[in-house]
């Protein structure tokens, strides 16, 4: 009972830092270039950011090699700003765009950067362990309607419900 009670809990571990069906980590990324300040554009609904505005990301170096995640939105209900702190690995390489991240104690969900600007490092579009976590990050707090619907089409092509898109006022 002993080990099927481990297995279980490996799986579902595991299984929170998955990759969904039809997304793809990027390769060849780069964390330096992704570090900074990053915009949420749109975001697919949930608990922990329901009524949030204006909200951004913050990546920083750790010293352990990790990344440290500043989530910080807007509540206008409470009228305050509200943040969390989390902590960030790579689940292979760091040239996959493939993170778990956490921030709460032990438990680690997937963060998949499956779209990004190459080039200039402008737009990403990130999925969580499953297609009920989406968001649609920039480095400013609006993005060109054409590349917004273009990144929108992209995440719908892979299967993601955006009908259901959350678009962040800044």
């Amino acid at each position: 009972m002993k080990r099927l009670l481990v297995v279980v809990c490996a799986w579902t571990l595991l299984a929170c830092t998955g990759v969904p069906e039809n997304v793809t980590p990027v390769d060849r990324f780069q964390v330096e270039r992704y570090l900074g300040t990053w915009y949420e554009i749109a975001r697919l609904d949930h608990s922990f950011e329901r009524g949030l505005s204006k909200v951004t990301a913050e990546y920083s170096l750790r010293p352990d090699g990790g990344v440290k995640v500043v989530n910080r939105g807007y509540s206008e209900a409470d009228r305050a700003w509200k943040s969390v702190e989390g902590k960030a690995f790579f689940v292979q390489t760091p040239d996959l765009g493939h993170l778990k991240v956490s921030f709460f104690g032990p438990f680690y969900g997937s963060y998949v950067v499956f779209e990004l600007d190459r080039e200039a490092y402008q737009y990403s579009v990130i999925s969580g362990p499953d297609k009920s976590y989406l968001w649609i990050l920039a480095r400013r707090p609006e993005l060109p309607d054409a590349l917004k619907r273009r990144l929108v089409e992209t995440a719908a092509a892979r299967g993601f419900d955006t009908s259901k898109l959350v678009f962040v006022s800044h």
